[in-house]
């Protein structure tokens, strides 16, 4: 069981937070894609799904899943309903300045680390 929140991942990632709550989720890996149909497909429960999608079906297919949350890249802000329908959904939504690869490697390395410690 992995000990990272969306929190965590916020705090670390240097992330903006875009909605209320949902910050105390775990985050048990990560799936990078803008592809809804293989974002459905692949990702599971508890990801945090990368991605430089900004428009409201993100939400849809987020709480679908049962991601931990949504990391929008490369600067990209998302849109005002999707803003609002993800708070409905309880999705956190997050923006990182840095590209879908950097963000990638960088959670990639915070989940590992935090394996690590907690395999001892």
């Amino acid at each position: 069981m992995n000990a990272v929140t969306v929190n965590d991942v916020c705090e670390k990632l240097r992330l903006s937070m875009c909605t209320k709550g949902g910050g105390e989720r775990p985050v048990s890996g990560g799936y990078c894609s803008d592809l809804l149909s293989d974002v459905l497909a692949n990702a599971k429960p508890g990801d945090l799904w990368i991605t430089i999608q900004t428009h409201v079906n993100v939400v849809a297919v987020a709480s679908l899943i049962g991601v931990a949350g949504v990391i929008i890249t490369g600067g990209k802000k998302p849109e005002a309903a999707t803003v609002t329908k993800a708070e409905q959904e309880g999705v956190p939504l997050m923006v990182s300045e840095a590209r879908s690869f950097e963000t990638a490697g960088r959670l990639y390395e915070l989940l590992r680390e935090a394996d690590e410690v907690l395999r001892g």
